[in-house]
């Protein structure tokens, strides 16, 4: 479940009501690779087996769903220990990976701007230049509209969303949690499983957009990204090096494109 309902007190600014007010659940998940622990996260429960595939997608573990032997839960019915089992090929690439996890999650420590854009660059391919478009209003309503897909927001004003269509802005997935960056593997996990992140066009996004997001798209291929916040800096950088559109709402002018304009109409 989800949704958590605990009792509250409402202060009216004169007196005190006790009602029930709906949360989001959290809870951690432990990913394991090959049996053996890799990380954990904290993320809302449900979804875990798109959730760890798009991880490892983005993590630079995987490159494609045949490089995954078996994913499942270690236990039916414990649903916080997902394991990964790779091919014999990319199990080859596994401890090169290990030594370099670090350029992966590390949002600070003592590492500068450049030194980390550098290091992303080396491992994640730049988006391809392609003759793919959206209207820059569409991709606008597509933004505005990312409540419409949030549920779990809606009962517990908690939750992050990430939401992905193609160039014709049909819906391809939507997902929430929590955590931002569980929401965007949550939902590029479920395509990379069905084999549809090709057609992934254009991702928005309820959060501000930082390095970690820019990096997990382009590992998703997706080149265009929307936020309802502004980027940092860092992101900015990361998504110009990485040839991706980025771009965040603006209440007195509509968007804020920050880079790769060339793909809003």
């Amino acid at each position: 479940m989800n949704i958590i309902q605990t009792d509250a007190i409402s202060w009216s600014g004169t007196s005190d009501q006790t009602s029930a007010v709906d949360l989001i659940a959290e809870e951690p998940l432990s990913i394991r690779i090959q049996g053996k622990p890799y990380a954990v996260v904290m993320r809302t429960p449900g979804e875990e087996i798109p959730h760890v595939a798009g991880f490892c997608l983005t993590e630079g573990i995987v490159d494609t769903p045949a490089d995954i032997q078996d994913i499942a839960f270690c236990d039916g019915e414990d649903t916080n220990v997902v394991t990964v089992t790779l091919t014999a090929e990319s199990r080859r690439r596994i401890p090169e990976i290990m030594e370099r996890r670090g350029y992966i999650s590390q949002t600070s420590c003592g590492i500068c701007g450049k030194e980390l854009i550098k290091d992303i660059g080396q491992a994640v391919t730049p988006i391809r230049n392609d003759q793919r478009r959206m209207k820059i209003q569409k991709a606008l309503s597509l933004l505005l509209a990312i409540e419409d897909h949030q549920p779990l927001r809606d009962a517990s004003r908690a939750a992050h969303g990430a939401v992905i269509y193609d160039e014709a802005g049909a819906l391809l997935a939507g997902a929430e949690d929590v955590g931002r960056h569980n929401a965007l593997d949550k939902v590029i996990g479920k395509l990379f499983l069905e084999h549809k992140l090709a057609r992934a066009f254009l991702l928005t996004l309820s959060s501000r957009i930082s390095y970690e997001l820019v990096q997990k798209a382009a590992r998703a291929g997706i080149p265009v990204i929307l936020a309802l916040s502004r980027p940092t800096a860092l992101a900015v950088d990361l998504a110009q090096s990485l040839n991706l559109t980025l771009a965040c709402h603006n209440k007195s002018a509509g968007l804020i494109v920050f880079c790769g304009r060339e793909r809003l109409d």
